[in-house]
This record gives structure tokens, sequence and C-alpha cells, in this order.
């Protein structure tokens, strides 16, 4: 026997289920004619009669019977499949699964996504912690977060989030006891928590309304982790240049403390990463949009409001 046409099979799957050729092509939205003519080939290459016609209904022969009960879960399960898929004018739904670094999901990805997730009820968020670079496509990631524009991919596309401000936080304990820096220069002279510092001697490049400066410090204690290194900031361990996404929850509490506040420096760039950018499903869509303006407040300012 000929291999029959899926198509065909599904189209005799709904003259069943509607007991006549025009109820199925109205709902199909196609002239009755080609309801009939799949009908037809169906039955050329089965090279059985499926369905009994008269003037007043179809209903299907003993080979109909079976070929339907067979058929009909398969062509049910691929509908609902089919539903399911989330075309652009649709809302989005489904999971949406995001790989991102550690220290940023902490201080500022768990408030974007729970007003995401108010937003957007429909998407379930599946959220990987990560500083490695995740394979996307390999990985079955939709969405990454990353400090970098490199693209393992040249499938993927990068939308720049922004630059992250940076700026110098102490805890209250340490001021109590040690003081604040009243100047730049000072902070040599104080107990600094590094990030990423060779034999942790770090210079920090500052800038204000009044220039830049490169201020050496020598690290009492250094971590590669900004989570860590807040961390020790907050306990006390010295003062630490820190990402403002990252310790705006402990400023408003008072857990931490912006000393020289008119003082920043820059920091990465931050990039949203996603597979393709033909046919991309409306939950990416609407996560880029909304995470886009959720990190515009943060970004760094431009040079010339220095």
């Amino acid at each position: 026997m000929a291999e029959l046409s899926l198509d065909d099979v599904a189209v005799f799957v709904r003259v069943v289920e509607r007991g006549g050729f025009a109820s199925a092509a109205r709902e199909l939205g196609v002239p009755t004619s080609n309801v009939s003519r799949a009908i037809g080939r169906l039955e050329s290459r089965a090279g059985v009669r499926l369905l009994h016609r008269t003037t007043r209904n179809v209903r299907p022969t003993s080979d109909g019977h079976d070929l339907y009960t067979s058929a009909a879960p398969a062509v049910t399960t691929l509908r609902g499949a089919a539903q399911a898929l989330e075309p652009a004018t649709r809302r989005p739904k489904g999971r949406l699964r995001v790989t991102a670094p550690n220290d940023l999901a902490a201080a500022f990805l768990a408030d974007v996504m729970v007003a995401f997730a108010d937003r957007y009820p429909l998407v379930h968020l599946d959220v990987c912690l990560t500083n490695a670079h995740m394979n996307l496509v390999e990985h079955g990631f939709d969405v990454a977060v990353r400090a970098t524009a490199r693209l393992d991919d040249s499938s993927l596309v990068a939308r720049k989030l922004g630059d992250l401000e940076l700026g110098l936080y102490a805890s209250p304990r340490y001021i109590q006891k040690h003081g604040a820096p009243a100047r730049w220069d000072e902070l040599p002279r104080h107990q600094c928590v590094v990030f990423r510092a060779k034999e942790l001697v770090k210079t920090w490049a500052l800038r204000g309304a009044d220039g830049e400066w490169n201020v050496p410090v020598q690290g009492r204690i250094g971590g590669d982790d900004f989570v860590f290194v807040r961390a020790i900031v907050r306990a006390g361990g010295g003062i630490g240049i820190l990402p403002r996404i990252n310790c705006a929850a402990d400023e408003a509490s008072g857990h931490l403390v912006r000393v020289l506040p008119d003082l920043h420096a820059r920091g990465a760039s931050l990039y949203l990463l996603y597979p393709s950018a033909k046919n991309v499903p409306a939950r990416v869509t609407a996560f880029r949009d909304f995470i886009i303006a959720a990190f515009g407040p943060w970004g760094a300012r431009p040079r010339e409001g220095i």
C-alpha cells in the first residue's frame, strides 16, 4: 500500500468527527472540494472505501472505523502540540529557560523574575545560575544574561543591556571602627576588599565631577565573586568597589553605606543573548523587552554627565 498522507489522514479524522464534508471544511477553513479531494486521495492510496456517503450524512466504513480509531488519538496530540506553540500574536506562555551569573541573579534578577512572572502568568521561569558560559542551543536555554558579547554560535543574537556602574561601599561597623574616607587619596590608607586582584593589588579607576583618578589599593581580602566581596564588605572587612545594582537593597536597609558617593567607576557591560533573530517565541521577546527596561536605571552614567 502506498504511504498515506498525514495531512489527508487529519482531514479524514475531522470529517468523521464532524459527520460531514461541509462542516469539516468550515472548521478547517478550506473549500468543501478540498476536503473531498483529500478523502479521495486517501481512499485511493489505501485501496479501500473509508466513508459511506449519503445525502444526509457521512459515516466510516469498517476499514474507516479502524483507521479512525488508530489515527484520531495521534491527530489530537498533534493538534494540542501545534496549539501550544506561541506565535508572536499570542500571549507569551510556556517554559522560559534562563541562565545568568550568580552575583547578578541574587541582587537584580530575582526582583525582575518576580515582576515578569506577575505580568506574564502563563510563562514558567526555569533559571540556571552559573558563571560559566553555557552553550544556549546545546543546553536548551532560551536566554542568557552575560557580562560579555562573545558569541559561541553565529546564530545567537546579543542585545546590550548597558554598563554596570560601580560605587564604593563599607559597612556601618567598619565606618564606626575606622572612619570613612573624605577624599579619594585617603583610600590607600584604608582596609580594602578587592575583586579579581592579582596578589591582592588593584587599581580603582574612579570618576567624579572634578576629574578621574587611578587609585592603587592593597587588598586586605579579595575574591572572584561579587556576592562574596559584598558579603565581606557587609561583614566589616573593609571598603569595596561594587556594582550599585548588587548593593541597592543593603544600602536601603542600612547594612551598607556608600562612601565617597560622588565617585563611581564603570564596570562590565551586560548583554542578553538568545538564539536566532527569526521566529523568536513571544515569551523570549517579552522577557527581552522587560529586562532591558528594568536594567535602565542601573546603567552607568554617560561620560558627558561626569
